[in-house]
């Protein structure tokens, strides 16, 4: 596995994201999208998820694509950012059709991040605009760290953030993640400075710090959140062409590197979830020549790929006026 050429989920080609963000409310949103549609599919791990249009993901369900995806902050307000998405999608002519109509297939999913400082106190829901702003926004290159959905996000002991990365597998198949890491857990070792995710870390992306030479004595973590307050969301992408349940299989590998890089992970009080996607343009080998190849290496690599991206997230947030955790930056780098 090498990176890919921006080392960002838009590495699968074809993929946009967009950010939009409001320093004042201490929030945003994320948006994945295409110019066409595409397949895609979900699992959940967390025990609290916040999720919009996720029932059509299921590989018996008739809806084969999706015109976006959303992530956001402002728990289930935040979910009304898919509505901002849609409108602009409407204006653009996309959606899926029925008869002379079509109606724009927007799943989301949200983070809880209402007490993190951010002026919460709006008289009109903000998150339509800033979705519509993201979808607007969408470009290969985008910003990570303090931006769009992972501006306000926190972890169990530094700030979160929007996190990024790719890999180009030996077959040519490209992995791409998109998170937003707003955990219960903690992302680095003890009180230090070394990531969980260290093992899989390509060309320094996060540090180059490895993981320590001594390990701190096994504790058990105490719920430093309450119910809902805390949920990592990730998107997961490749240009092999699955369908609907091998993109459900490699969703469900990819909460493999949300666990690897976050401890603890999947508890009653996240709300873990994995979006995955596929934009369809290369053709998998011949599935009678080793027909569990293609599924074992792209899940292998979306765990891979989601690890690293919620070191990167982390690693690259900044300090921002009223933070109520330190960023990785401000106490390590």
């Amino acid at each position: 596995m090498i990176p890919g050429p921006r080392n960002l989920i838009t590495d699968v080609a074809g993929l946009r994201v967009g950010n939009a963000q409001d320093v004042v409310l201490r929030s945003g949103v994320t948006v994945l999208t295409a110019d066409r549609p595409l397949a895609a599919s979900v699992h959940v791990m967390g025990g609290a998820p916040g999720t919009r249009e996720t029932v059509l993901l299921a590989p018996d369900k008739l809806v084969g694509g999706v015109d976006a995806l959303v992530l956001s902050g402002g728990s289930a307000f935040g979910l009304a950012a898919c509505d901002g998405v849609m409108e602009a999608l409407h204006a653009a002519g996309r959606g899926f059709a029925v008869g002379p109509a079509r109606v724009p297939i927007v799943p989301g999913a949200i983070v809880f991040d209402l007490l993190n400082g951010g002026d919460k106190d709006w008289t009109a829901n903000p998150y339509p605009a800033l979705g519509r702003a993201a979808w607007t926004a969408a470009e290969a290159d985008f910003a990570f760290g303090s931006a769009g959905a992972g501006l306000g996000a926190l972890t169990g002991a530094l700030k979160g953030g929007l996190g990024s990365a790719s890999a180009v597998l030996d077959s040519g198949v490209t992995v791409g993640a998109l998170v937003v890491v707003n955990a219960l857990g903690r992302p680095t070792v003890g009180e230090g400075p070394h990531f969980w995710a260290a093992p899989w870390e390509l060309e320094d992306e996060f540090g180059g710090l490895g993981l320590p030479r001594h390990f701190p004595a096994a504790h058990e973590p105490s719920p430093d959140k309450r119910l809902g307050e805390a949920t990592t969301i990730a998107i997961v992408a490749t240009d092999a062409a699955l369908d609907k349940a091998g993109l459900q299989r490699m969703a469900i590998a990819a909460h493999d590197g949300l666990a690897r890089a976050l401890v603890p992970s999947h508890t009653p009080l996240d709300g873990d979830l994995v979006f995955a996607v596929s934009t369809g343009t290369r053709p998998l080998p011949d599935p009678l020549v080793n027909p569990l190849a293609d599924a074992f290496a792209l899940g292998h690599a979306a765990a891979c790929v989601l690890a690293r991206a919620i070191a990167r997230g982390v690693h690259a947030a900044r300090p921002m006026t009223g933070d109520l955790q330190p960023c990785w930056q401000s106490r390590f780098g």
